[in-house]
């Protein structure tokens, strides 16, 4: 008997919230509902990642649609009382614009939602992920049983060729061309595999889409799977994502209990299982080759192409690689047609893309939004905005990989072509948002500082280039850059992305590129002047207070852990150079900028 109840209340229990404490919210919320004899009205639903991370923990109550963010489990005997019990919403708990100043009540009027697309993402914050009832009543499997039941492989693949899917995984090549090639392959073993390893900093859009809706990710493979007529599948994932791990287990346990993987799916006669494979936590196993190297229980490298996976990939059989979120819009374009997922887009990108929006933003989260959608749509709507009235100075997109796009080029749309112009590329979707605070130089230095630490060291271009590069940023950020510094760096990069093996090789100079191409200024100001426009590189501040910008207000003070400031009311602060440890607390605090 189904049973009915007049308020759902849904509670993210993602990883950002989890690690908010939202399971400690949820178990307090429950006391207080027992409390009141409200357990018979007030359904709660865990969900997976509701997608808007800096307001966790979150909460959603139905059927008003009142958004609650930041909520603590002490919170919960007031939002009871007052809102469950009384129907009076609490303002105190609710979302406030940072542009407008003013409380949003509702979910849906909140910028940040109100301006998104959901295709990949269209079960997030929504249904119980350890539930497969709850993801078979928002038409889950449907588009599984059609595959089976009416459609030809030949149609499968057709249908994905037609719109336009192109890899979500970085390279942006057409899903449904690799799935006709590996069709096409002369093997009666075939393998479908899904690329769940995660690695670039700041990115975590295939970790929530695991945790929030891993039978849509489950449900891409099989229908891949009948397509190119493969019996077995893998999902190699991080094992620093435990939750995404634990849920995914989960959904297979229950897809296998419902006859949805395994022997004879849906009486149709085929035959697909997939495992779950942990990976390490190797950058360079995003690789597809060193993906499939990895997964035959070797060290994690790549391999040369041709001959390419489709013809001999795993252990040397036809192989079909997509990351989590290609695979979570399969399902509703079998289900809606082509036309359906194409009419979204530009020419060229098709669709949505999915992005983990975080850096000096105010609202960082998981975003999906049409492609053709501009960089300041994303950023200042959807994202509200720079934080502590500071100005944008660029936004760094694909990763450690990827490069970074100035201020002037916010009004760049987000597809394939049009990022790639800027020197940058679209990679899985990380965008990272720098304010003026930052130094490029510097965070150029970052990046190559990552991939030189994750390249395997199969090549020497790799290997040995970007150990050269790195060592010549670290001068440059030290004070000790000299004349020709930047011409060498711009030959080396030309030399790394031609002639290393794998991609992340080819894609390793980028931040260097762009940064060179847009903000060469910096890069001659630490050189020749030896200074850091952006009070960043330690080495190049004097950490000395400049009295006709100080404001006297003593923020400074109170942030410094050496107490090397001295500071009296009314007065311009002074920092003793002696005792300062040079750790940049008192240049963040100070909204003026005044220390030089």
């Amino acid at each position: 008997m189904v049973k009915f109840f007049r308020t759902h209340v849904l509670v993210c229990a993602g990883t950002g919230c989890v690690a908010s404490k939202s399971i400690a919210v949820k178990k307090a919320l429950e006391v207080e509902l027992a409390k009141h004899h409200l357990e018979d009205e007030v359904q709660i639903v865990a969900t997976g990642c509701n997608g808007f991370c800096a307001a966790g923990p979150v909460m959603v109550v139905y059927p008003e649609g009142i958004f609650y963010q930041k909520l603590k489990p002490e919170d919960m005997p007031l939002l009871v009382e007052e809102h469950l019990l009384n129907g009076r919403p609490v303002e105190t708990f609710m979302y406030k614009d940072p542009l407008k100043k003013q409380i949003v009540p509702k979910m849906h009027d909140i910028a940040f939602f109100g301006l998104q697309e959901l295709r990949a993402l269209r079960n997030k914050g929504i249904i119980d992920a350890e539930k497969i009832e709850d993801y078979i009543a928002r038409d889950g499997y449907f588009a599984l049983a059609k595959a089976l039941n009416e459609m030809t492989p030949e149609q499968i693949t057709g249908e994905i060729k037609e719109s336009g899917l192109r890899g979500r995984g970085g390279a942006g090549f057409s899903t449904g061309l690799k799935w006709e090639f590996a069709a096409q392959a002369n093997s009666t073993i075939k393998y479908v595999l899904c690329n769940g390893d995660e690695g670039d900093p700041g990115a975590f859009m295939d970790r929530s889409i695991l945790e929030a809706d891993p039978h849509v990710v489950l449900e891409g493979m099989i229908i891949a799977a009948k397509a190119i007529a493969a019996h077995q599948g893998y999902i190699y994932v991080r094992a620093e994502y435990p939750l995404a791990v634990n849920r995914l287990k989960i959904a297979i346990a229950k897809a296998r209990d419902f006859g949805l993987l395994g022997k004879n799916i849906l009486d149709s006669g085929f035959d697909f299982d997939v495992e779950i494979y942990q990976g390490a936590g190797a950058f360079v196993c995003g690789e597809e080759t060193a993906l499939m190297t990895s997964l035959e229980g070797k060290r994690g490298m790549p391999r040369p192409r041709p001959p390419f996976p489709a013809h001999k990939g795993l252990w040397k059989k036809p192989t079909i690689l997509n990351n989590v979120e290609t695979y979570a819009n399969v399902p509703p374009i079998i289900l809606n047609g082509a036309r359906w997922f194409n009419s979204l887009g530009t020419e060229g990108s098709k669709g949505t893309k999915v992005f983990a929006l975080t850096g000096a933003v105010n609202n960082i989260g998981l975003v999906e939004v049409p492609m053709g959608t501009t960089l300041k749509t994303i950023i200042c709507d959807i994202g509200g905005g720079i934080p502590n009235r500071r100005k944008l100075k660029a936004v760094q997109m694909g990763g450690p990989s990827g490069g970074c796009i100035p201020e002037s080029l916010i009004d760049t749309p987000v597809d394939y072509e049009s990022i790639t112009k800027t020197g940058a590329i679209m990679g899985s979707g990380g965008m990272v948002v720098i304010d003026e605070t930052t130094c490029m130089v510097n965070i150029a230095k970052f990046f190559l500082e990552f991939t030189q630490d994750e390249s395997c060291g199969k090549c020497a271009p790799c290997r040995i280039g970007t150990k050269v590069m790195l060592d010549i940023l670290k001068d440059i950020c030290e004070g000790k850059g000299k004349e020709g510094d930047v011409e060498t760096l711009e030959d080396l990069s030309v030399t790394i992305k031609s002639a290393s093996l794998c991609g992340l090789g080819q894609t390793a100079p980028n931040p260097v590129l762009t940064t060179i191409r847009y903000f060469r200024d910096e890069y001659d100001a630490h050189i020749k002047e030896k200074i850091c426009p952006a009070h960043s590189c330690v080495e190049l501040i004097k950490f000395v207070v400049n009295g006709e910008v100080c404001k006297k207000c003593g923020k400074c003070v109170k942030a410094c852990p050496a107490s090397a400031i001295a500071w009296e009311k009314g007065q311009t602060a002074c920092i003793d150079r002696d005792t300062c440890v040079k750790c940049k607390s008192c240049i963040t605090t100070c909204p003026f900028r005044a220390i030089e």
